[in-house]
């Protein structure tokens, strides 16, 4: 039976991970700050830092793959976490795996590193070219891993998702799916015809488990296939909701300035990143994860915001204030989004 360990474990998608590699026949090790409240008692935990070089080393012992996914997110908006966790950590996680003689390590990186991209479709001839913090420690992460393959020959392998959803997703979703509850009008920048991809997450934990078993180094992009603008999106969420929401309009660059500026203040839940990229365009060109992985999304975003708003229905008397959750398991404090509230 293969061992794998997955960094981040108890987070969103390290548990929707967890999950798919249990089906897959792998034994789980987690390695995480904390546990979550639904792990498996087959699945072990390892509690640590993944700035601590001796607790990553010695989780790293007598597995066969490492999943990383510890990442300090945007919503944290702490630049100091976003390097010493996503640079830092991740230098750590592969001087680890090299020591142990780890066989595959599959890194979670980011499309924020390619911040507002020269153009799309993203394709391999597209450079990254982050512009706001976390998308620059994601980077830094990604160029790490590639001293750690030309220097050690480290067999690693970077995957980059689109903005994850699925059953379970809160974040700044939560904020979303109550607006839509409450059939209160949603703000789209412009005219919302920016094209935006998502991912599911079970379809993230596919491409992941695939390019664990694929041997060699490469970087893949994964997003959905079936995609189109915010406006259809969240029009089809509006819909599928039957509450009586409906979409309006803000103008692109104060929307965004102001975003910006109560972020920095601490007023908003959204980071820098969400500010940049709400009414932009980014998606990926799947040829390669599709050629080489043999891996297709089963989700189109319409699909998996309707699934997604769904489960919080469901499930939204649980998950309202836990502590203890990470940021994508947890609700947001809506903050200055109040006032948009109140004027929808």
């Amino acid at each position: 039976m293969e061992r794998a360990l997955i960094t981040g474990g108890s987070g969103y998608f390290g548990c929707v991970l967890r999950d798919r590699l249990r089906e897959s026949g792998w034994a789980v090790r987690i390695f995480d700050l904390a546990d979550s409240d639904d792990r498996p008692a087959d699945v072990e935990l390892v509690r640590g830092d993944i700035r601590d070089g001796a607790a990553i080393a010695a989780a790293c012992s007598g597995v066969d793959a490492v999943f990383h996914n510890v990442a300090q997110v945007p919503l944290a908006k702490d630049r100091a976490l976003f390097w010493s966790v996503n640079r830092g950590g991740t230098e750590n996680l592969l001087r680890a795996a090299r020591d142990a003689g780890v066989r595959k390590v599959v890194h979670t990186s980011s499309s924020a590193v390619f911040g507002i991209p020269a153009r799309n479709p993203v394709d391999d001839s597209v450079a990254p070219r982050p512009l706001e913090a976390y998308g620059k420690a994601k980077l830094a992460a990604e160029h790490a891993i590639a001293a750690a393959i030309e220097e050690h020959g480290l067999d690693v392998t970077i995957v980059r998702p689109r903005t994850i959803l699925g059953h379970g997703r809160l974040g700044i979703f939560q904020i979303l799916f109550d607006w839509v509850e409450e059939g209160r009008r949603i703000p789209v920048l412009g005219n919302g015809d920016n094209v935006y991809q998502f991912v599911h997450a079970d379809d993230l934990a596919d491409a992941c488990i695939r390019a664990a078993r694929r041997p060699g180094p490469a970087v893949y992009n994964i997003g959905a296939e079936r995609f189109g603008t915010m406006r259809q999106t969240l029009e089809a969420l509006c819909r599928h909701a039957g509450t009586g929401s409906t979409l309006y309009s803000l103008p692109m660059r104060p929307a965004v300035l102001l975003m910006q500026a109560t972020g920095a203040l601490g007023l908003s839940p959204l980071g820098p990143y969400h500010a940049l990229m709400y009414g932009r365009s980014l998606y990926f060109d799947l040829q390669r994860p599709i050629e080489e992985l043999g891996w297709h999304s089963t989700r189109s975003n319409e699909e998996m915001i309707c699934e997604s708003y769904d489960w919080y229905r469901a499930h939204k008397d649980q998950v309202r204030g836990r502590a203890g959750l990470s940021p994508h398991r947890a609700g947001v404090r809506q903050g200055i989004l109040q006032l948009l509230k109140k004027l929808s």
